[in-house]
């Protein structure tokens, strides 16, 4: 996330890190008389204001136009969380009462607990993408809807079930409908459909053209449908973002953020650029690419199950949040979701 920024001189940073800070705490412009008070530094307001001057031109930070004081942009924000940001780390009792929130052997409630504990924590939304199962079935059936139109219902091992459309270049007769599900249910039950993918090509040779592209067709639909199942958000504390003062003021932006939650989608595309990533991920305003939350940042980690990334967690809230608590909750909320699943 991190993108080519100007030199700050150490006067510059200790300046920028006392605004953001000031900032953070207080919501309100800070001015240079109060930045030369925290900000341990022996220079004029005069000194100050020049660093400031500085600071806006370089984009750190801005002046709204009611006030003399300053505020920090987008930059300025990911300046501080890259280089000035001092983490505080959650004490051992914080982490034993984690633990002892993150205790079921249910992962669907091992989930909701993780989401619901980061919105609790944080007073923001909690978001947790659902573990990605093996896309494989337990069971397949073929059903004729028309000449060229077939019903392919798949059940997962959990007991799922997805309902597809296939159109065919040729209809197919009942017999060998069911010749293909009887097939597909005989051999290769239980497995992955990756693995199936892999295996298929060659094993189907000596059946007939028609029935293979069939089966073909059905393997790649199949696992698409139980990806698509797989990929859910439970997302708990929605309503703690109306109680933000940065947030409650613009209504559209809250719109729209609401209907973000209610769709989804958006967030999982963010979700699983985040499972590729190492570690906690910091997107502030736009650089999610989520249009609704120019005003936004979200906080967010993959967890794992027996040492392979299975899904994201983490924090939606206002730019002006306290990073430095956030991101230590967000990371061992990721490291106990992990721990509890791969024990399960």
């Amino acid at each position: 996330m991190s993108q080519e920024i100007p030199y700050l001189n150490d006067r510059a940073q200790t300046l920028l890190k006392a605004l953001v800070e000031r900032y953070i705490t207080d919501g309100q412009p800070v001015g240079s008389r109060a930045l030369s008070k925290v900000s341990g530094l022996d220079l004029s307001p005069a000194s100050i204001r020049n660093v400031m001057a500085d600071l806006e031109e370089m984009g750190f930070i801005a002046s709204p136009h009611t006030s003399a004081g300053r505020i920090p942009t987008p930059r300025g924000y990911r300046f501080f969380v890259d280089t000035l940001l001092t983490i505080k780390p959650l004490d051992n009792v914080e982490i034993h009462q984690l633990e002892g929130q993150l205790h079921t052997e249910n992962r669907q409630k091992l989930v909701s607990s993780a989401s619901l504990l980061l919105s609790e924590l944080t007073h923001f939304a909690g978001l947790v993408m659902t573990p990605r199962r093996a896309a494989m079935f337990k069971h397949i059936e073929f059903v004729s809807l028309t000449d060229k139109r077939i019903l392919l219902i798949i059940v997962s091992p959990e007991g799922d079930v997805q309902n597809r459309i296939l159109t065919t270049d040729r209809g197919h007769t009942q017999s060998e409908l069911v010749e293909a599900a009887n097939i597909l249910n005989q051999n290769f039950a239980g497995c992955s459909f990756d693995e199936i993918r892999l295996r298929i090509h060659d094993e189907l040779k000596q059946l007939r053209e028609s029935m293979s592209r069939l089966m073909t067709a059905a393997v790649e639909v199949g696992g698409q449908a139980l990806q698509e199942a797989s990929d859910e958000v439970v997302i708990s504390g929605e309503r703690n973002l109306l109680q933000v003062h940065d947030l409650s003021g613009n209504m559209d932006s809250l719109r729209k953020l609401f209907d973000l939650f209610d769709k989804k989608a958006s967030l999982l595309q963010l979700l699983n650029v985040s499972n590729r990533a190492q570690g906690v991920q910091i997107f502030i305003g736009g650089e999610s690419g989520l249009v609704p939350l120019d005003e936004c940042s979200i906080v967010t980690a993959p967890y794992e199950v027996d040492g392979k990334v299975v899904g994201t967690l983490g924090v939606i809230g206002p730019t002006r949040m306290a990073y430095e608590r956030v991101i230590p909750i967000v990371d061992i909320t990721a490291k106990l979701l992990s721990s509890a699943l791969s024990q399960n």
